[in-house]
């Protein structure tokens, strides 16, 4: 089977730099919950992340759609350097508000929520409209995971590091998303030290049948158990790929084979609970 990254994460192929506005914290939030100033509308859909090992959802990622399920790359392709500040915290609260209304009441089920740490131009003013989502619906701090990609590029490794440390500060989770598709990935994991990699889908693809991709994830994952670190492997499409991952140790997968993205919705995964499960952070 033939298969397509779907690019669908808040990042961007282009550099960004980190953007100002003349706006307070505090009326940035207000504009931010409904994207307030921007010339177009965005949804979300969910795709489950799943614990193999308890037969459990741990977790949804947030993925970027239009109001109808257009791709996420026809709405990035509409933010621009001017909007990338309201766009990414509109789109932290409009996954956070949705997650408060699908999300099972009362148990541990993670939120995933993609961002671009170019657009965060100070870290506790910007999370104030995350943390206000979070109260308003009744989500746990502990219970949002927020991705940053290796794929981009960082300004200034200094500044994002400042952005992890608050937001475990706040009580949120960090992961380091399509881990080994570039070439900065172990120096970031050394450098941030985040609760989770996302193993990039490349990696996965055929590793039932691929020995030395075995070999490489199966150091990989090593090397995070000893840091402390999570791993999620995503783009898992085959039965095959799931079971080679689960026997070298990695549990929590992402792909279609699970489930597709559905909009506005959480989309069943047959045998597994959706009430998610505990993932140890870094001490």
């Amino acid at each position: 089977m033939q298969r397509v990254r779907d690019w669908t994460r808040l990042s961007t192929p282009a550099p960004r730099r980190i953007m100002k506005t003349d706006a307070t914290p505090r009326t940035a939030c207000r504009a931010c919950r409904d994207g307030a100033d921007l010339d177009f509308s965005f949804t979300m859909a969910f795709q489950p992340i799943v614990d193999v090992a308890n037969a459990r959802v741990w977790g949804y990622e947030a993925l970027v759609r239009g109001p109808d399920g257009q791709s996420a790359g026809s709405i990035l392709s509409r933010v621009t350097d001017e909007t990338l500040y309201r766009f990414d915290q509109a789109a932290r609260v409009k996954a956070i508000e949705l997650a408060g209304r699908l999300f099972p009441p009362g148990g541990d089920t993670k939120l995933s929520i993609n961002f671009m740490p170019n657009a965060v131009y100070e870290p506790a003013a910007c999370i104030r409209a995350s943390l206000e989502a979070a109260r308003r619906v009744g989500f746990d701090n502990g219970r949002l995971n927020f991705e940053f990609t290796e794929n981009e590029r960082f300004h200034d490794i200094a500044h994002v590091q400042r952005i992890v440390t608050e937001y475990r500060r706040q009580g949120f989770f960090t992961a380091l998303d399509d881990f080994g598709a570039g070439y900065a990935g172990l120096g970031l994991l050394a450098n941030f030290r985040p609760d989770l990699i996302k193993i990039d889908m490349d990696l996965v693809r055929g590793i039932d049948a691929d020995a030395g991709r075995r070999t490489i994830v199966a150091g990989i994952n090593q090397i995070a158990r000893a840091l402390g670190v999570a791993v999620i492997a995503e783009g898992i499409e085959t039965a095959a790929e799931a079971e080679a991952l689960h026997g070298l140790g990695i549990d929590l997968l992402q792909g279609y084979h699970f489930a597709r993205p559905a909009l506005e919705a959480l989309p069943p995964v047959a045998g597994f609970a959706a009430d998610g499960a505990p993932v140890k952070r870094v001490a």
